[in-house]
């Protein structure tokens, strides 16, 4: 639709709101706006093309935004809802006139009954080029009137993580279209968890968009979701909802969840002490034999042949005490080049080391990739005695033959 067209029917904008839903209450607790145009007996048309094209004067923008956002304010107080109103900023737009008119309109509606600690702007900063500082010290200026900050469109772009704890954010919007078509994508996966990492650390929620099947919201919520929104639950409508719409249905949907997680991880927990025992049994029969470190891990490794692919023995400080044995096309190899080495810095290892200690058990580690092979593994690692520690490289062909230990 053409821009000129829009302005010139310009009261036939009006606003949609899409419900966004809590992990925890299991009910909708606040709407995202959008613009629509109503085209009469053609239905509405989203205004999505228009703020996004580059092309388009910003006064033609600010002014469809305005309307928008007065509209829905209206609706919102009129009505009485009692959750958030999330609002869309474009971080440049907002900076034309340092953020003065848009907190002038959110004034002006608060002496209408607008709580400003419902008001969220959600901003969308990936394009932003402008001072940088500025707009950090605008959205915490905001943040001093109770508004809240969310930063959208952050799923997938993991060079944003260094900048978005700067906001202090209270909302960290993640999206999840590319797992509608690639449930298997590793990397994206990866960089989700680091950005629930980040939320956790920062003290922000997160909200996650675009859910469109079961597979994403069961993602949403295994990795710390606290907020969900997406067609899979409710489309975009001109009207609110009862806030308990769907709240059997999330429960329901929970309760799947929970059930599928235990059961992931008490298979995790039982493999665990199986391979202790059988490890333990293997190493008292190994150990009466006096054998060189390298040739007793050799004959650990050649014993576990169907279920690893890599094994090595570190001191409680990191320092590799053996070689790598290290299973190719079959054949068992020693590659002494890797002892000597320090893993202390990788995520977790001092502290799986202290649980070992004191807790005499082995460990099951969660699902990573492999540096050298790149193939999704996990690791066990078991307290050797004298301050020493067998880690087992479990193979991915393993894993995916066994029931619950690939997720």
């Amino acid at each position: 639709m053409d821009a000129l067209e829009i302005i010139s029917n310009i009261e036939k904008v009006i606003p949609y709101f899409q419900p966004i839903f809590s992990a925890d209450e299991h009910k909708i607790i606040g709407y995202e706006v959008f613009g629509r145009m109503n085209m009469g007996s053609d239905g509405v048309e989203s205004l999505g093309p228009f703020f996004g094209d580059d092309e388009i004067p910003d006064e033609y923008k600010m002014e469809v935004d305005e309307r928008v956002t007065r509209l829905a304010l209206e609706k919102f107080l009129a009505e009485k809802q009692e959750g958030y109103i999330f609002l869309n900023r474009n971080a440049r737009l907002l900076m034309l006139d340092h953020g003065e008119s848009f907190l002038d309109l959110l004034l002006e509606y608060e002496k209408k009954g607008l709580d400003l600690s419902r008001t969220v702007i959600e901003l969308s900063e990936k394009t932003f080029v402008g001072d940088f500082d500025q707009l950090v010290h605008l959205l915490l200026y905001y943040k001093t009137y109770g508004i809240k900050i969310a930063i959208d469109n952050i799923g997938g772009n993991s060079g944003q993580l260094d900048r978005l704890s700067q906001y202090s954010p209270d909302i960290l919007k993640v999206d999840l279209y590319q797992l509608r078509n690639d449930a298997g994508n590793k990397v994206y996966k990866d960089i989700l968890y680091s950005l629930s990492m980040l939320a956790r650390k920062i003290g922000a929620s997160l909200l996650f968009e675009n859910i469109e099947i079961n597979y994403q919201l069961q993602f949403a919520w295994l990795n710390g979701g606290r907020y969900y929104q997406g067609f899979y639950l409710k489309h975009p409508s001109d009207s609110f909802f009862e806030p308990d719409l769907l709240k059997e249905k999330l429960k329901e949907k929970c309760q799947d969840y929970i059930r599928y997680e235990k059961k992931h991880l008490e298979a995790g927990y039982e493999f665990a002490d199986v391979l202790h025992k059988e490890i333990s049994q293997k190493l008292m029969t190994l150990k009466k034999q006096s054998l060189e470190f390298d040739d007793l891990l050799f004959e650990v490794a050649r014993h576990f042949t169907d279920k690893c692919f890599r094994a090595y023995i570190c001191d409680e400080n990191g320092f590799q005490v053996t070689s790598n044995v290290v299973k190719s096309d079959q054949v068992w190899t020693i590659e002494p080049r890797y002892k000597g080495k320090n893993w202390s810095w990788r995520p977790y290892f001092l502290e799986n080391i202290i649980r070992m200690r004191i807790d005499k058990k082995g460990l099951l580690s969660d699902i990573y990739s492999d540096i050298d092979s790149g193939e999704s593994i996990r690791t066990y690692s078991y307290p050797f005695g004298n301050g020493l520690y067998l880690f087992i490289d479990l193979s991915y062909e393993f894993l995916f033959e066994e029931d619950g230990l690939l997720f």
